[in-house]
């Protein structure tokens, strides 16, 4: 069980780094909640995974920690409204400066497409 945790966590690790590298806002965005949802599995499992033991009796080594599960049902709710106000900043800045790029400016070949779209425009005209 421990495996398939760490298999989900580096990969939702793995995904979440190389999303957060795009120049684009949105992918952006997604990358840092895969990577919130990487560190609230890895919380999640900080608790030790016990399976199949009795809840109230047994032996209290296995207990699982209930702290860490109470983390991560907080940074479930945190995590969501953390990513409903930035995707809404995100829509937000698009309208205010045209694009979704992360620094605000374009792509020096979307540039140059967007000024060749102008001169067609105004040639038609």
């Amino acid at each position: 069980m421990e495996f398939a945790y760490a298999l989900g966590v580096g990969f939702l690790t793995g995904a979440g780094v190389f999303l957060m590298l795009r120049g684009r806002t949105f992918p952006v965005i997604l990358g840092l909640t895969l990577l919130s949802y990487a560190v609230n599995l890895f919380l999640f499992a900080s608790g030790r995974l016990t399976i199949n033991a009795a809840p109230i009796l047994g032996t209290a080594s296995e207990y699982t920690d209930p702290l860490p599960q109470a983390l991560v049902l907080t940074a479930i709710v945190i995590g969501f409204a953390m990513t409903a106000f930035v995707l809404i900043l995100a829509m937000r800045a698009r309208a205010d400066l045209g694009n979704d790029h992360v620094d605000g400016h374009l792509p020096p070949a979307q540039l140059s497409a967007r000024a060749e779209q102008r001169r067609e425009r105004r040639e038609h005209s």
